[in-house]
């Protein structure tokens, strides 16, 4: 593209130069007699401004007053006449009015609100320091001191505090980083944040018609969605999706998809859940 671009622009330098080295060069005269009427247009708007306003204004300024020697009787006449004599004109006006206005508030986007929303918060148990997580991995003794340290440094600089919460997998010991304990992680976040949910919205499972679940390095079968069918009992014709694999981004990209649902499905309401599972996503080195 670039090269394309320079050989492009080197051919009018060329030409230039065929052009400077015979004769003198030739004003443009195609673009003096352009410039020529785009003035003589611009003098001719200015000059003759107050009377192309003033047009307008005189002119709806003489039909009020026509209008104005009608009396309410008359005006109503000349309704009756206009309708009795072009019948069908004024047929096809009204129904081509009432089928655009049906057609514009049957197409405008629907108004989509955030009814409220919930985030789980584990039991005071599970709270783990930095200094317990970096002895338990230390002791652990599937790390290599360089695993360790490597570790330490990414803890300091995650941001994470000494309130963090940890799944009761990677707490015990030894830890059990299993596929049955990662289900149960999942779970306990999940029911725990929609029962809080329920319970602020006053909402009935079976009012939910749209499940929208995205959690991106846990994604067993069935799938985390259909836990969540199963075990609140939602209705048989809910539309369920599972995203995964799309990161912290997913938590966006899931509420811009119940909006887009929501505008073909009205009535109805949405269900967002957005969780991430750790249980089988320490780092092993």
């Amino acid at each position: 593209m670039a090269q394309e671009n320079a050989r492009n622009a080197a051919q009018p330098d060329r030409s230039r130069m065929s052009e400077g080295s015979g004769s003198t060069k030739l004003p443009n005269f195609k673009l003096s007699v352009r410039l020529k009427y785009v003035k003589l247009g611009y003098h001719y708007l200015i000059t003759n401004a107050l009377y192309l306003v003033s047009v307008p204004i005189v002119l709806a300024a003489v039909s009020t007053a026509h209008i104005s020697t009608y009396s309410v009787h008359d005006l109503a006449q000349e309704f009756v006449d206009v309708v009795k004599y072009n019948f069908i004109t004024v047929f096809i006006c009204t129904a081509l009015l009432v089928f655009l206005g049906t057609l514009y508030f049957m197409s405008r986007p629907r108004k989509v609100y955030l009814v409220n929303f919930a985030c789980y918060k584990p039991d005071p148990a599970r709270k783990v320091s930095k200094e317990l997580f970096m002895d338990r991995t230390a002791n652990l003794g599937a790390f290599s001191q360089e695993n360790v340290d490597f570790q330490k440094k990414i803890l300091e600089r995650s941001g994470l505090g000494q309130d963090t919460y940890f799944p009761e997998a990677l707490i015990q010991v030894p830890p059990n980083p299993c596929m049955a304990e990662a289900r149960k992680e999942a779970e306990m976040v999940m029911f725990g944040a929609i029962d809080e949910l329920l319970a602020k919205t006053k909402v009935k499972a079976k009012d939910i018609g749209i499940l929208i679940v995205n959690c991106s390095l846990f994604n067993p079968t069935p799938s985390l969605s259909a836990m969540i069918v199963n075990h609140y009992k939602l209705r048989g014709n809910i539309l369920s999706y599972n995203l995964g694999g799309m990161g912290c981004s997913a938590g966006l990209i899931s509420i811009d998809l119940a909006k887009e649902l929501l505008q073909v499905h009205g009535n109805t309401y949405a269900l967002v859940v957005s969780t991430e599972n750790i249980t089988q996503n320490w780092y092993w080195g």
